[in-house]
């Protein structure tokens, strides 16, 4: 059977995507450290899997070496990353740790790796590397221009797998995607955050003005995109995975009130309620993926009405995830500079 490493496979991206793998018949290894975004509720549906494997383990520790050569991998999908702007602003170190020397530490072993076995690794990264599009869409051509720590950070790994690319001739491929929504986000991130507190009465925490404009995938889709990356990309190439569709955060949250008003009653004190804007946040992301869509036949499937009425169905069933993360991880305001 074939084998396939996903690091970071705890977090919200990185469960979804292990839950696909498996059910195309693949055997994946999880390679996670354990850090307060890991949630092993989020493995619980796979975790006796025969096809499923967890090691705890920091990409930034020589160990992974070990597990790469043990497994032998036809492909590893990096996942591995500090992700939360906010904390980002708080702590950068953590981001440095992760997201370029962890990253650093991966190429160094996998370019041993590839030189001997017949592999494949899916580096994922952010629209947020493009900084600010305030007109038209970010292509794979733009210029890099990051404004958090967290995008500079992600820039910096892209940059470094493509370098590796280019000079070691490993065999890696990049992908840039839009913001995230769906089961098992950690409630750090809007969509989620916004859920929890309308399903315990409390106010929708908005920043600034709520004009700032994302754009929405439904995890899933970005799965499937991976995958078929995985298995049709061109090596070297960068591949911009998105819906094509952004909304700013108050119109997020007027259909997330929308939505939940259909399943439960309202609280009185489920109110947007506008808060003071994090430093440096960008007005818009947006990206134009027009070339995964043209070379490699992918495309978006779930529109977004659908995609936030499964996600709000999944955590209006599974209460229980947010009792297993620390409360001041999901009430705390991060990010004030």
């Amino acid at each position: 059977m074939n084998k396939i490493i996903v690091t970071g496979g705890l977090g919200f991206i990185g469960s979804n995507l292990i839950n696909l793998l498996i059910s195309k018949n693949y055997y994946v290894i999880n390679v996670d450290k354990i850090s307060y975004s890991s949630n092993f509720y989020n493995t619980k549906e796979f975790k006796n899997s025969k096809n499923y494997k967890f090691i705890k383990c920091d990409i930034v520790d020589n160990k992974l070496k070990k597990i790469i050569f043990k497994y032998k991998p036809i492909g590893i999908f990096n996942l591995a990353a500090e992700t939360h702007v906010d904390r980002s602003i708080d702590n950068p170190n953590n981001f440095i740790q992760s997201n370029i020397l962890g990253v650093f530490n991966l190429l160094e072993h996998f370019k041993e790796y590839s030189k001997k076995y017949n592999s494949k690794l899916i580096h994922i990264s952010t629209d947020e590397v493009y900084g600010d599009i305030l007109n038209g869409r970010s292509s794979e051509n733009y210029a890099y221009q990051p404004s958090s720590p967290y995008a500079a950070s992600k820039a910096a790994s892209d940059h470094l797998v493509s370098s590796y690319v280019r000079t070691y001739k490993i065999p890696a491929i990049v992908t840039n995607c839009s913001n995230n929504y769906g089961p098992k986000q950690h409630p750090e991130k809007l969509i989620p955050k916004l859920i929890y507190n309308i399903l315990n009465n409390k106010p929708l925490p908005i920043y600034g003005n709520g004009k700032n404009s994302r754009e929405w995938i439904y995890v899933k889709d970005h799965c499937e995109a991976l995958i078929k990356v995985f298995k049709k990309g061109k090596i070297g190439e960068f591949y911009n995975i998105g819906s094509n569709k952004n909304l700013n955060n108050l119109q997020v949250s007027k259909e997330l009130i929308k939505i939940s008003g259909k399943k439960i009653k309202i609280g009185k004190r489920v109110k947007i309620l506008f808060i003071k804007d994090r430093p440096g946040h960008d007005v818009r992301y947006a990206l134009n993926s027009g070339k995964i869509k043209s070379k490699l036949g992918w495309k978006a499937r779930t529109n977004f009405r659908q995609g936030i009425k499964l996600t709000f169905d999944w955590y209006f069933k599974n209460k229980n995830y947010y009792k297993s993360l620390s409360k001041k991880d999901i009430v705390k305001r991060l990010g004030k500079g």
